[in-house]
């Protein structure tokens, strides 16, 4: 993908512009050495790499207002950062930007049990949220793949989800509210620990918006009392499209596990290998967990096995455990590790109605054979986030090459068939040219709109969400 070309004149003003930066950071917050940026260079999506002009690591909301207002004047484009792990290229940097990464920014700063709210700086942890009240009976629900190391400002730039989303909701639906501090330094609250908070839904608006509108230093997130129970069921089947039958009859009938999650036999067999949770041999496999008390959960699985009767598993397999539940989990949170032991590999990102999972699943698998690019797939099969995993050679000339095709495809075909680009990963660089599949000039416009009000030098973030054309053309105007 290409990159835009550095501005020379903000390259040649890089020593007084890092000065700037120095004087309203402390001197271990500002990195601007060759070697140490490299740090930077990409994100997960680490097909591609480009070291950053500098890099900062504030500690509050007042030192990202002063970075922020340092770069406005000097017409710097700033890029923020979590912790790295977005997977469609949502915080590569350009080579006339600066980082401004939150990492630093970790601390849980309130946590109110009776009205169920915790507020923490936006550099924390995903899992670490619940680290922190999980000792009084409660949990913070998004649960990305990566939650051991994606950050809270990362999940709300995405509106990420998780394995358990199918009945707690994605971020959106458990952020209260956030401190929101525009590219001029501007220091805005939306929202706050009350539910529907009065006035325009701006919240709505920032959760999702890739870093486009503001930088986001603290966050208030809903806690949610721990369940009396769970209990996952392992369930195999002879082929994808039998086990996407499956899971839409299970939509269909009303039920509502916590987690329905897929995966295929090229995945069930390197997760196997990485973490022996106990999967069976089978072409697919479903992840099945409901929660309540015992009585709940019996009656809940023994409808969700009926269900599956009439698709003849090869393999129904209940925890007997709590240890064996968090292997079969552990299995399936490590599918992108596993399969990183094995290739290098694309994870794409499309949502699709839960009907057409047997018919997608089907062409996925032609489309493997037509690129000449294995595929694996492994994903949130109840409310039909896709992710397949594309693997291809980086040491061979074009594999890159194909497999963005292929990939493109992909997302081509769920918004198809009803669906859309991104469910939690983003547009990032990886989906910005295919925009308008999904988008007409119209909507496209509209969401423009919204980034000129927000950021009118069109600074932050650049390079991401919107084609290039557009973006050329919007900073220049």
């Amino acid at each position: 993908m290409d990159m835009p070309v550095p501005d020379a004149a903000i390259l040649a003003r890089k020593g007084r512009i890092v000065a700037r930066l120095r004087a309203v950071l402390p001197a271990d917050a500002v990195i601007d050495d060759a070697a140490e940026v490299r740090v930077y260079e990409c994100d997960a999506l680490s097909a591609y790499r480009c070291p950053p002009m500098a890099a900062v690591l504030p500690r509050t909301t007042a030192e990202v207002s002063a970075v922020l207002r340092v770069c406005w004047e000097e017409g710097v484009p700033v890029v923020p950062r979590g912790s790295g792990t977005s997977l469609a290229g949502g915080a590569l940097p350009t080579a006339d930007c600066v980082i401004l990464g939150v990492a630093r920014m970790n601390a849980v700063l309130e946590a109110d049990y009776t009205n169920r709210f915790v507020r923490v700086q936006s550099g924390r942890t995903n899992l670490s949220v619940t680290g922190a009240v999980e000792a009084e009976g409660f949990f913070y629900a998004p649960d990305p793949s990566s939650q051991l190391a994606c950050a809270i400002a990362g999940n709300i730039a995405m509106n990420s989800g998780g394995a358990h989303c199918l009945k707690y909701g994605v971020t959106t639906n458990n952020l209260l509210g956030v401190t929101l501090v525009q590219m001029d330094g501007t220091v805005l609250e939306i929202g706050g620990p009350w539910a529907d908070a009065g006035g325009l839904d701006v919240l709505g608006v920032v959760c999702g918006s890739e870093g486009q509108l503001g930088v986001v230093t603290e966050a208030t997130l809903r806690i949610l009392p721990k369940p009396e129970g769970a209990r996952p069921v392992l369930m195999g089947f002879a082929s994808n499209e039998v086990a996407g039958a499956c899971v839409a009859d299970i939509i269909k009938a009303g039920v509502l596990p916590v987690a329905i999650e897929f995966m295929d036999r090229m995945l069930i067999r390197v997760c196997e290998d990485f973490a022996q949770a106990g999967y069976p041999d089978c072409e697919a496999l479903l992840i099945i967990e409901v929660e309540g008390s015992d009585a709940e959960i019996d009656e809940q699985l023994a409808l969700i096995k009926a269900i599956a009767a009439r698709h003849d598993p090869v393999a129904v397999i209940e925890a007997e455990d709590e240890a064996q539940a968090k292997r079969i989990w552990l299995g399936r949170k490590s599918a992108f590790s596993a399969i990183g032991r094995i290739s290098d590999y694309m994870c794409l990102d499309g949502t699709i109605p839960v009907s057409s999972l047997p018919y997608v699943l089907r062409r996925i698998g032609e489309m493997s054979v037509e690129f000449g690019l294995a595929v694996g797939n492994v994903f949130h099969a109840g409310d039909g986030n896709m992710h397949p995993l594309i693997l291809y050679d980086a040491n061979k000339p074009g594999d890159l090459e194909t497999c963005e095709r292929f990939g493109a495809e992909v997302l081509k075909l769920c918004v198809e068939v009803g669906g859309c680009l991104t469910g939690e990963h983003g547009v990032g660089i990886e989906k910005r040219d295919l925009m308008g599949v999904q988008f007409s000039a119209e909507d496209m416009e509209a969401q423009l709109r919204v980034k000129d009000v927000f950021d009118p030098k069109w600074l932050l973030n650049p390079a991401k969400v919107f084609p290039l054309t557009v973006t050329a053309d919007r900073r220049a105007a």
